[in-house]
């Protein structure tokens, strides 16, 4: 048995947290609350209780209830942590809830900016050959089914499965997902806001896919896709797209 005396009574560790980012462009409660009936069809655990920070940059100028708001997203299933671009006079407010104010720093005006002094320009260095530098994603590698109530998360890498990804289970990464078995789940990639990120699937039955924070599901069923062919999920634009993708060889 561990001695006591010796155990530390805490422990602190650095721990990654994904959350979903809640951009509104609307300060009404019941457009919002249309919205989210709208998005999760009634469905009680479309979100599943998902961390969420509640970004207001949209509507910088408006007044937020926020004690309506707050705990209307609780209500569907999401968990606001945190606000970005509140108002000053609002913090009290949302802390009161127990949320943290996410500071976003801001770039000085060219007015703020203290001007370098003046200096004389140093000779052209001589022309030189470019340098092409090559850097190999880091990929975190999955070799086991992942199964409903799991999730995983690759940090500044591309995530490869070589199992299923079963109903209930979500995956994420900030760069590329490929899965080699069935897409049942959720696949999230980019979620660091890599727009070139895509998700590529055996068999693609998904509950949802996004793509640097865009997302789709399928409740109205899947597109039309070629039998017998791996698919691959891209944004095109500020949409989803699910395509069939042709083998080489």
């Amino acid at each position: 048995m561990q001695n006591s005396l010796t155990r530390k009574p805490i422990e602190i560790k650095i721990s990654t947290v994904v959350a979903v980012a809640i951009l509104l462009h609307e300060a009404s409660i019941p457009a919002l609350e249309a919205a989210l009936q709208e998005m999760t069809a009634g469905s009680p655990d479309f979100f599943d209780d998902e961390f969420a920070v509640i970004d207001v940059e949209a509507i910088a100028e408006a007044a937020v209830d926020w004690n309506a708001l707050i705990p209307l997203f609780k209500s569907h299933g999401l968990n606001p942590v945190a606000v970005r671009h509140a108002r000053e006079e609002d913090y009290a407010t949302i802390r009161s809830h127990g949320l943290s104010i996410d500071v976003v720093s801001k770039p000085r005006l060219e007015s703020e900016q203290v001007a370098a002094p003046a200096v004389v320009p140093a000779p052209a260095p001589a022309p030189v050959e470019p340098q092409i530098i090559v850097r190999n994603n880091p990929a975190m590698v999955i070799d086991t089914p992942v199964r409903a109530g799991q999730r995983i998360y690759a940090r500044g890498a591309d995530l490869i499965i070589t199992a299923s990804v079963n109903n209930g289970a979500e995956v994420i990464a900030d760069g590329s997902i490929h899965i080699y078995a069935p897409l049942r789940g959720r696949a999230l990639a980019g979620a660091t806001g890599n727009t070139e990120a895509r998700i590529f699937a055996l068999t693609m039955e998904p509950e949802l896919v996004s793509i640097a924070g865009i997302y789709r599901t399928f409740e109205n069923g899947f597109p039309p896709l070629k039998a017998n062919h791996p698919v691959q999920v891209k944004l095109n634009g500020d949409s989803i797209e699910v395509s069939s993708v042709k083998l080489v060889g």
